[in-house]
């Protein structure tokens, strides 16, 4: 595993590492996001996929959105920093949701949430992903969910391979 320092807001994030994140993010205040805007969020999570990051699974909520994904290379063979991937994704996401809501301002919180997935984690997060929307009553099962997407094909990290063996 490699890592490079950690950056600060109010909460400490890892700046550069290779391995798999569990991210939370949430939109700021008593927003809830319509359909539409669930659809642009989930588009811009998509297009980063294969660009920054191996995106395995996400779901977007109402109110927040979960990810599981891991950082690719740049062209210097470094991992996309953790605050550049962020931004791409809620930077863009925002900009188009504010332009469909007729809005202006601050759409996501600031802070993220962000965990590197340790050995036997990362299918438990992904269990938690497919089943938000059923527990929050959105759907009576996951699949069912139109902005829950997962990667079946994704290369899963080899720290946590072994659990997932017997699902795929």
């Amino acid at each position: 595993m490699k890592t490079k320092g950690f950056y600060r807001r109010n909460l400490p994030h890892i700046k550069t590492f290779s391995g798999a994140y569990f991210v939370t993010f949430r939109v700021k205040g008593d927003l809830f996001l319509p359909a539409r805007a669930r659809s642009i969020t989930l588009r811009h999570c998509l297009f980063e996929n294969q660009m920054r990051i191996d995106l395995f699974a996400v779901v977007i909520m109402p109110n927040h959105v979960h990810m599981i994904f891991e950082s690719l290379e740049d062209d210097d063979g470094e991992p996309y920093a953790l605050a550049v991937i962020m931004k791409g994704i809620k930077g863009t996401s925002a900009r188009n949701i504010n332009r469909f809501l007729g809005r202006a301002g601050t759409l996501w919180m600031p802070e993220s949430f962000d965990r590197i997935l340790r050995r036997g984690e990362f299918e438990k997060k992904l269990n938690y992903i497919r089943a938000n929307p059923v527990d929050a009553g959105l759907c009576s099962r996951p699949e069912e969910y139109k902005w829950l997407w997962e990667n079946a094909q994704a290369r899963v990290p080899a720290l946590h391979r072994s659990s997932l063996d017997n699902q795929r």
